[in-house]
C-alpha cells in the first residue's frame, strides 16, 4: 500500500512540475509579457549603445526598433528613432558603394511614411544613384553588387521600399537585377540554403570548406538574414507584381528547409548542418528565422499546422536568451562565418533587433 501511495505521489509531483512548466511556457505568448519583453529589450540595448548608429549593426538593431514601436506604440520609442536619424543627418554610412552602409536607411524610410520630410530620403536617394551608375570598386576584378548573403537583408529592403514610397520602379527593378546575381552566387539548389560569399563556393577541393561531420558550411546568420529580409521583401511587393513568384518561391524552399532543421532547444546552431559542433542556440540567426515563420503563418503563405509548433519552440528558446534587465544574449560577435565563442553573456546590437522582429510577429499569432 505504502508503494502505491508513494508511487501516486511521485506521478502527482511530475505532474504538478509538468504543468507549472507548461503554464510558464504559456506566459510566453501572452500579449501582456511580450509588449513587456520588447520594451525592455529595446530600452537596455538604448542604453546600452556599441556602434555608430549608422552601422550595419544598427541597421538591423533599428529595423527591430521600429516593429517594436508598430507592436507597443510607445512615444519613447519613436522619439528614440527620431533622434537617431536627425543626429546622423539621415544619411547612410560611409560606403555609397556597399550594402551594409544602407542598413540603416529602412528606418528612415519607415518613418519617413509618417512625418514626410523630403530630407529624411534624399540623402539616401543621392546615394543610390551613384550606386547605381558605377561598378563595385575593386580594381582589377569584376564583383556583383551584393557579393555576400548578409547584403540580402541590408540592401534589396531599401530599394523596395524607397521605390513603393516615391513611386519609382527603377528601384524595384535594379534590386531584382542584382538580388538574382547574389542567388545564382550563393544559393544552394539542393540544400535550400545560401553560402555566405564566394569563397565558401569555389570549386577547388584545397579551398573547399567542410564542417567536422563533412557537411558544407551554411552560416545560421547569413541565412537568417536572407530570410528576414525575403520577409521584409514580400511584405512591401504587391500582390501582382511580376517577380513576387521568385521571392516566393525562394521563401518557401528555405522555411521547409530551416524548420527541418530546427534543434530540441527551440534555436539553431551557428552552422545550420553540423549543429554538434557548436555550442547552444545562436540569437542573431535564430531570431530571424522565428520572425519569418511567424510572418508566414500570420501572412497565410505557411501551413500553420506544420510551422506553428516550430515558430512556439523558437519563441520560447529565444526567451530563454533573455535577461531580466532586457539584455539578449546567446548572440555570436560580429564575423563572416560559424564561430564558438559566444555564451549567455554574449550580446550584440543586431541580436537584439532579431529578437524585436520575432516578437513583433509572434504577438499576432
Amino acid at each position: 500500500m505504502k508503494k502505491i501511495i508513494l508511487t501516486g505521489l511521485i506521478l502527482l509531483t511530475g505532474w504538478f512540475v509538468a504543468a507549472q512548466e507548461s503554464a510558464d511556457v504559456n506566459q510566453l505568448f501572452d500579449k501582456n509579457y511580450i509588449v513587456n519583453a520588447m520594451d525592455r529589450a529595446v530600452k537596455w540595448q538604448l542604453a546600452n549603445p556599441k556602434h555608430e548608429p549608422r552601422d550595419w549593426t544598427n541597421g538591423a538593431f533599428f529595423a527591430g526598433v521600429y516593429a517594436a514601436w508598430e507592436t507597443t506604440r510607445s512615444a519613447e520609442i519613436y522619439q528614440a528613432m527620431m533622434d537617431m536619424g536627425n543626429g546622423a543627418g539621415w544619411t547612410p554610412y560611409r560606403r555609397w558603394y556597399h550594402a551594409d552602409d544602407i542598413a540603416i536607411c529602412q528606418t528612415y524610410i519607415d518613418l519617413y511614411c509618417h512625418e514626410k520630410r523630403p530630407e529624411m530620403i534624399q540623402p539616401l536617394i543621392d546615394t543610390l544613384a551613384k550606386f547605381i551608375s558605377q561598378p563595385y570598386p575593386v580594381r582589377g576584378i569584376e564583383v556583383i553588387k551584393w557579393w555576400w548573403c548578409d547584403a540580402l537583408f541590408m540592401a534589396p529592403p531599401v530599394l523596395v521600399k524607397l521605390g513603393l514610397t516615391t513611386g519609382n520602379s527603377e528601384y524595384l527593378k535594379k534590386n531584382d537585377e542584382y538580388y538574382k546575381e547574389c542567388y545564382d552566387l550563393l544559393y544552394n539548389k539542393d540544400e535550400h540554403l545560401f553560402a555566405r560569399d564566394l569563397n565558401y563556393v569555389i570549386k577547388d577541393a584545397a579551398t573547399d570548406r567542410y564542417e567536422a561531420n563533412g557537411k558544407k558550411i551554411f552560416w545560421s546568420r547569413g541565412n537568417g538574414w536572407v530570410m528576414g529580409g525575403l520577409t521584409r521583401l514580400l511584405k512591401e511587393l504587391p500582390a501582382d507584381y511580376p517577380e513576387r513568384p521568385f521571392y516566393l518561391q525562394l521563401y518557401k524552399e528555405m522555411a521547409a528547409k530551416i524548420a527541418s532543421i530546427q534543434q530540441p532547444d527551440g534555436l539553431w546552431r551557428a552552422s545550420l548542418l553540423d549543429p554538434y559542433s557548436y555550442p547552444g542556440g545562436e540569437v542573431s540567426g535564430s531570431g530571424f528565422f522565428c520572425y519569418a515563420l511567424a510572418w508566414g503563418i500570420n501572412s497565410g503563405l505557411l501551413d500553420r499546422a506544420i510551422y506553428l509548433p516550430v515558430v512556439e519552440k523558437a519563441w520560447v528558446g529565444l526567451n530563454g536568451c533573455l535577461n531580466e534587465e532586457g539584455r539578449v544574449g546567446w548572440v555570436q560577435p560580429i564575423g563572416a562565418d560559424p564561430r564558438k565563442d559566444f555564451n549567455a553573456d554574449s550580446w550584440e546590437v543586431y541580436g537584439t533587433g532579431a529578437y524585436l522582429l520575432a516578437g513583433s510577429e509572434v504577438i499576432k499569432l
